[in-house]
C-alpha cells in the first residue's frame, strides 16, 4: 500500500465524524461535504507522517475550514482539478437515507438556535459539548485564550439550554445517565459500564491528570473506558459544571478534578477529566446530592 492510499484509507476511516462536525458547524449538509473535502485535499498534500492523532488532526482541519465559511457565507469556492477525494467523501456516496439520519441526529430547532451564535460561540459549544474537544485545543483555531473559549461555549450553552431544542441537553436525563455511570464505577459493575457508555465512547485527560496518575491521556472504546473507570471514582460527587450535569473530585472543599461528560442519544459519548488549575479556577461548580 503507497503512502496516498493509506492516507485515503486513514481518511475515510474518520469521514464520518469529520462530516457529523462540519454539519453541526455549517448546519448544510453540501457545505459540510465541502468542509470535509477540503480536509482531504489538505491531507493530500500534506507529510502527515509525522502526524500522530489523525482523528484530531483532521478534526481541526474541519473545524478551521467550517470556521471560515461561517465567516464569509459568500459564493461556493470551485472544486479543486486534480486531488478528488476518496470515494465516500460526498453526499451521493452517502445516499439520503445517510443524510436524513445525520440531519435528524441535530434536529432543526436546535440547527436554527446554533445559527444564531457568532461562529467562535458556535465552534467552542460544538467542538467541547458535543465532540469533547479540550478548550486548549479549541482556543487556536478561534484564536482565544483557553479561559475566553470556555466562555464562547458557556454564553452558546445558555442559549441553546434556554431555547429547550435537543434532549440530550435535557439536565434531567443528563443527571440520571451521569448518576448511573457514577454508580457502576464505584461499585465496579463492569456490564453496567458498558450499558451507559456508546460503543465509541473516548475518554481525554489533560496533562495534570495525567501526572496525577489518571492513567493515559487517551483512552477510546465501551471496554477501554470501562476498565479504566471500574471500581474508581469513588470520591466523585455529582455536580453541575458548568451548567451541565458532571462529577468533581475534590479535596477539602476545593475542587481537584472536574468530569465533563457528553451524552448522544441516551449514551455517554465523551468523558473529560481535567484538573489544570487555571482551568479549575474559571470553572462553575455546584455540588448535587446523590
Amino acid at each position: 500500500m503507497d503512502e496516498h492510499d493509506w492516507l485515503a484509507e486513514r481518511f475515510t476511516e474518520h469521514r464520518p465524524h469529520l462530516r457529523a462536525v462540519a454539519y453541526r458547524m455549517l448546519g448544510s449538509l453540501s457545505d459540510a461535504d465541502d468542509a470535509v473535502q477540503e480536509a482531504w485535499l489538505r491531507l493530500s498534500r500534506s507529510d502527515a507522517s509525522g502526524v500522530e492523532n489523525m482523528a484530531g488532526w483532521l478534526t481541526t482541519i474541519v473545524a478551521r475550514v467550517s470556521l471560515n465559511m461561517l465567516q464569509s457565507r459568500k459564493a461556493r469556492r470551485e472544486d479543486p482539478v486534480g486531488a478528488s477525494p476518496p470515494e465516500g467523501t460526498g453526499s451521493g456516496a452517502d445516499g439520503p437515507e445517510h443524510e436524513a439520519v445525520l440531519a435528524d441526529s441535530v434536529g432543526l430547532a436546535l440547527l436554527v438556535v446554533l445559527d444564531t451564535l457568532t461562529p467562535a460561540e458556535r465552534l467552542a459549544f460544538v467542538l467541547h459539548d458535543m465532540f469533547a474537544v479540550p478548550f486548549e485545543e479549541i482556543a487556536p483555531i478561534v484564536e482565544r485564550s483557553p479561559a475566553t473559549t470556555r466562555k464562547l461555549a458557556s454564553r452558546a450553552r445558555v442559549r441553546v439550554q434556554g431555547a429547550d431544542t435537543a434532549p440530550d441537553i435535557d439536565l434531567t436525563r443528563q443527571r440520571q445517565i451521569v448518576e448511573a455511570f457514577l454508580a457502576a464505577s464505584r461499585n465496579g459493575d463492569f456490564d453496567a459500564l458498558l450499558t451507559a457508555l456508546d460503543p465509541d465512547v473516548v475518554l481525554r485527560s489533560d496533562q495534570a491528570v495525567v501526572r496525577m496518575g489518571g492513567g493515559e491521556a487517551e483512552v477510546r472504546g465501551a471496554a477501554a473506558v470501562a476498565g479504566t473507570f471500574s471500581g474508581r471514582a469513588r470520591a466523585a460527587r455529582l455536580a453541575l459544571v458548568d451548567g451541565m450535569a458532571g462529577a468533581v473530585w475534590a479535596h477539602k472543599g476545593r475542587p481537584r478534578v472536574v468530569f465533563g461528560f457528553t451524552i448522544t442519544d441516551g449514551k455517554i459519548s465523551a468523558i473529560s477529566l481535567r484538573a489544570d488549575p487555571a482551568l479549575l479556577a474559571e470553572v462553575d461548580v455546584v455540588f448535587l446530592e446523590n
